[in-house]
């Protein structure tokens, strides 16, 4: 996946306009207004359309540099079973840090978000590994936790005085993980 914050940066360190690279992408079966149009929003961090994996090539290649220097890979949990409240106390601890250190922290960190994120910070090493990317050069280029609402199947009632009944609201959360190397 192509990391918007790397592109810009090194787009701007290199003083490439976003012509010459929308140029790259033409040849690529862009015509020359998408292909503008779609380098934009992958700067902003807008990835429709989607960046294909011969694009990011494409890209690097324009800008001079190896495939992995921009690019970050993902990895989600979708539907996780506890608060985004809480989740979020221990992604905080992560963000920013290399992946293995991070990994050592969340391992001691005392709370049950915590084997919830290992393991989605470990498929998001997972897949940089499977792309050729130094796995000791990694680190969390973001660490994220949206809500995802009330959790299915747990809708219930506590009976309170006089007859009233509150209901019994369990939440769930999306976790984003995103690893990139240095």
């Amino acid at each position: 996946m192509l990391s918007s914050v790397k592109l810009k940066e090194i787009r701007s360190e290199r003083s490439i306009s976003i012509n010459q690279l929308a140029g790259h992408l033409v040849h690529g079966g862009f015509d020359l207004k998408d292909a503008l149009g779609a380098l934009k929003n992958w700067e902003k961090g807008l990835y429709k359309p989607e960046p294909t994996t011969e694009d990011v090539n494409r890209i690097a290649n324009g800008l001079g540099v190896e495939t992995a220097e921009i690019s970050q890979w993902r990895s989600s949990y979708r539907y996780a079973p506890m608060s985004p409240t809480k989740v979020r106390q221990v992604t905080k601890l992560i963000a920013g840090r290399s992946a293995q250190d991070a990994l050592d922290l969340l391992k001691f960190a005392n709370k049950r978000a915590a084997s919830l994120i290992i393991k989605v910070l470990e498929c998001a090493i997972a897949n940089a590994d499977e792309k050729q990317a130094d796995v000791e050069r990694l680190y969390v280029s973001e660490a994220r936790v949206d809500g995802a609402g009330r959790r299915i199947g747990t809708k219930s009632w506590i009976a309170k005085d006089r007859g009233r009944a509150h209901p019994i609201k369990k939440q769930a959360c999306h976790i984003h993980i995103a690893v990139a190397e240095e």
